[in-house]
């Protein structure tokens, strides 16, 4: 059978115990559940921190570890189930059951209510937090710190416009495997912006392509086209901001940019990616 690696917890030494019988290795797990204890942690390919990146994984995201080994653990994420290797010191046990989630693009943490006081780091769009009480304008996190509240959002609310919530994250700088907007790529956003709407996405943008929305006819005048579109290249994706003009994040200026459609069409076409591989609505 073909596996695909970024989504199979898999290696010659040692497997999910949900894969005995559909893979050879050397001894079979079923993993540990943790959560990620930091804002946001790098997902390796390999257990060094020079190796390449694949995503992020964010402040109370679950996990599931099935090896840990001189500082790195090898790991599943729960929310889009991409394997690899985090900093053993980024993992916490599960504590409290998040009550609430990140809903500006980034709060800061501050060692009380009071936002004169030094930062403690700052969090992300999406972060699951449980929060024990509310002081003021300020929530008290059950791992230490206070946060605005006004930044938070019940964790069964979403927003009602992912491509407003893709516009915030406007001239963030571009990083590969990023979903921050400290820095983020194509993919990234497009499914930082859907989580953030309640729409559940895969990390990449082939698998992207394949599992969100219906196809929409690419007209030769790439006319048609509607807010929230996705608009899909063999290695890139974009939102629509209106019929004409396209949100994404990308290496061509190093930034989240709105241009139209027509102008990145025909330099994607000509310089990278090719031409538009599908456009697909959602709802």
């Amino acid at each position: 059978m073909t596996f695909d690696r970024r989504i199979t917890p898999f290696r010659p030494d040692l497997a999910d115990e949900k894969l005995r019988g559909q893979v050879e290795a050397e001894r079979f797990a079923t993993g540990t559940p943790m959560c990620v204890a930091v804002p946001y942690a790098s997902l390796h390919r390999h257990p060094s921190r020079e190796a390449p990146v694949d995503t992020q994984a964010i402040m109370g995201e679950g996990v599931t570890v099935y090896d840990e080994h001189e500082g790195w653990s090898w790991v599943q994420l729960h929310d889009d189930g991409y394997v690899g290797y985090l900093p053993s010191e980024a993992l916490g046990e599960s504590g409290p059951a998040p009550t609430h989630r990140v809903g500006a693009i980034r709060t800061f943490v501050y060692p009380g209510p009071n936002l004169k006081l030094p930062d403690l780091g700052c969090l992300t769009l999406n972060s699951k937090l449980a929060i024990t009480e509310f002081q003021g304008d300020y929530a008290r996190l059950a791992t230490g710190g206070w946060v605005f509240a006004a930044h938070l959002s019940d964790l069964d609310s979403h927003e009602s416009d992912y491509v407003a919530v893709a516009e915030r994250f406007l001239h963030s700088p571009y990083l590969w495997g990023g979903k921050t907007s400290t820095g983020l790529d194509c993919s990234g956003l497009t499914q930082t912006v859907l989580t953030a709407a309640g729409i559940k996405a895969p990390r990449d943008s082939d698998m992207q392509e394949e599992q969100l929305g219906t196809a929409v006819e690419v007209r030769p005048d790439l006319g048609g086209l509607k807010r929230g579109d996705l608009v899909f290249w063999k290695g890139h994706v974009g939102l629509m901001l209106d019929e004409s003009r396209l949100i994404h994040a990308t290496g061509h200026s190093m930034t989240v940019s709105i241009e139209p459609l027509a102008v990145a069409e025909e330099r994607i076409r000509k310089t990278s990616y090719g031409p538009i591989s599908a456009i697909k609505r959602l709802g």
